[in-house]
């Protein structure tokens, strides 16, 4: 299932995964349902192998959205990506999913597709800050669970208390003419 455009819009985020030193971190959003990734037979035994309950984990990223439900751990975006916005975040902290909302990661999972830990393992936006807008990964997604926009920063700042209106028309209203 393609990821929904508008995943983050006028919505709360459930946590947060923050890149160590402290300024970028991108927000975790409401799940869409247990989508492709429950229905993998991979993923599945990989759940299974780890003794872990498969549950609805939500949408991590905000510009660069990775469906964390969708995501079969293909790793054809973290492939694609020219900047390695993405790691697969279990070669970092082998932890499960739901526990990997609201950690600190030190940016130093893999970037290698066949690198991932096993097929449990997510793409994750880790430097959505460094992206470059190409969409090479979103085209490559077989489950369609990247989105990549631009314009949800606003939702960004917004659930971070940072969003501040740009005002239309001239910069200086009181300018004389």
């Amino acid at each position: 299932m393609p990821i929904k455009e508008d995943f983050c819009h006028d919505k709360k985020p459930v946590g947060k995964i923050s890149l160590a030193g402290g300024e970028y971190f991108h927000w975790v959003w409401p799940s869409q349902g247990l989508v492709e990734a429950s229905k993998d037979e991979q993923v599945v035994a990989a759940y299974k192998t780890h003794k872990e309950k498969m549950e609805k984990l939500g949408v991590s990223g905000t510009m660069v959205a990775v469906d964390w439900d969708s995501c079969v751990a293909d790793g054809a975006c973290i492939e694609a990506c020219p900047v390695q916005v993405f790691q697969w975040y279990r070669t970092e902290k082998d932890i499960p999913a739901i526990k990997a909302i609201n950690e600190t990661f030190e940016g130093t999972g893999s970037a290698v597709k066949e690198e991932r830990k096993d097929y449990s393992d997510n793409a994750d936006p880790i430097r959505e800050h460094d992206c470059i807008w190409c969409m090479a990964c979103v085209s490559v997604c077989p489950p369609q669970a990247v989105l990549v926009d631009q314009g949800n920063q606003e939702w960004h700042e917004k659930a971070a208390g940072t969003f501040q209106k740009m005002e239309s028309g001239s910069a200086n209203p009181h300018a004389e003419h």
